[in-house]
């Protein structure tokens, strides 16, 4: 396989990304997917879709998981919606990653993915182990599988994330880097956080964004590919000095206006595949 094919985020249902008949139109090699609804996610749906795959070229690389009741509206609201850290929801959190990494083995795919949600800083801080129990529960489940767990990146700074992981102690717990969501989130500049998380980096997204006036207290704003503060180029050259040649995996997340979001996907995927070639030279 060549070094960084492109890919986007996509869905077969309600998710987030790009809908499924407009992968064949972007022509890119490989995408992650959005875990579909509940009602899909059997083996006769997994193995459809891959049939689905295999007959466009595409080579499906991770399966994310999302949530009921999660919000990214501000800041507190991801502190108390998202992902495994909630107590509240994370049993039937748990198993709904499970289903989802049934489904991803019979899609074919090595790789889950999701994001985990504000892990406190330091195994001293309330809830710290409980959420590193879960997490390696998870990871179990995902090893019986023979897959991956990947943690998007955002929430924890990239001394927080490392120190998380060490504490985890599993082989197959890994990162899914982004750098603008450090932008977004205010957690750390990108470049500087990769360098330091580089090891543990199996898959990426290139997605873009500017700081907010206080980093870490409000949202920082998710700009197209190449208008934002991670510079682009610089992160390309990065990927390439720590050894990554996974998939490129562009991820806009403008799903109300699927017009905007297919031309701005469009636009990354041509300035990728300038920066790729110059990169890669």
């Amino acid at each position: 396989m060549e070094s960084w094919p492109l890919g986007v985020f996509a869905s077969v249902d309600a998710g987030l990304g790009v809908a499924w008949n407009v992968i064949s139109e972007l022509k890119v090699p490989t995408i992650q997917l959005h875990a579909p609804n509940p009602d899909k996610r059997n083996t006769a749906s997994a193995q459809s879709l891959a049939d689905q795959l295999a007959d466009m070229g595409v080579r499906c690389t991770a399966v994310f998981g999302g949530f009921d009741g999660e919000s990214y509206a501000d800041i507190p609201t991801v502190v108390k919606t998202i992902g495994l850290v909630p107590e509240s929801t994370r049993p039937a959190r748990l198993q709904e990653m499970k289903d989802i990494s049934d489904f991803t083995k019979a899609l074919g795919c090595d790789a889950i993915a999701l994001h985990l949600g504000f892990v406190p800083e330091g195994p001293s801080a309330d809830g710290y182990d409980g959420i590193v129990a879960v997490t390696r529960d998870l990871c179990d489940h995902a090893a019986a599988n023979d897959q991956f767990l990947h943690l998007e990146t955002g929430q924890e700074t990239a001394d927080g994330l490392l120190e998380f992981i060490h504490h985890v102690d599993r082989a197959n717990l890994k990162i899914n880097f982004d750098p603008a969501n450090m932008i977004l989130y205010g957690t750390g500049e990108p470049i500087e956080a990769l360098r330091k998380v580089a090891k543990h980096v199996r898959s990426i997204h290139c997605k873009d964004g500017t700081w907010s006036d206080q980093p870490g207290v409000t949202w920082g704003k998710e700009v197209p590919l190449g208008q934002g503060d991670v510079n682009m180029e610089s992160y390309l050259r990065t990927l390439r000095e720590i050894g990554y040649e996974g998939p490129l995996t562009i991820e806009r997340e403008i799903p109300q206006d699927p017009a905007r979001q297919k031309a701005e996907i469009g636009a990354a995927i041509e300035l990728l595949t300038k920066l790729r070639q110059q990169t890669l030279a």
